[in-house]
């Protein structure tokens, strides 16, 4: 992935709600991290899920997509997937700039 900053414009009146919002993602991320390393892709693909319906609420849609490719994946108990994913999720959070609009 390139080192380019991704903006994202978030409604100004979410911004009290964004870093809880952000500390809960890294929370559910965790969560995801070690279901997948006991092959529990039930929980798998309800964080995942959630992450889809939220994430664009927010203004982060590509937190929406990668919630829907985690979803997807657990259906198919793909842990790799879900692993590249999680990846992918991460290099996007050190990479966000928000601002509110």
């Amino acid at each position: 992935m390139s080192g380019d900053r991704i903006k994202v414009e978030v409604d100004a009146d979410l911004e009290d709600l964004i870093p809880t919002y952000l500390s809960n993602l890294d929370k559910n991320l965790e969560k995801i991290t070690a279901a997948v390393s006991s092959g529990d892709f039930e929980q798998c693909r309800v964080l995942g899920h959630n992450m889809k319906g939220s994430g664009g609420g927010y203004g982060f849609h590509d937190l929406s997509r990668f919630g829907k490719q985690i979803e997807d994946a657990a259906k198919e108990s793909d842990a790799g997937e879900i692993q590249k994913t999680l990846g992918q999720i991460q290099d996007y959070l050190t990479r966000i700039d928000i601002t509110y609009v």
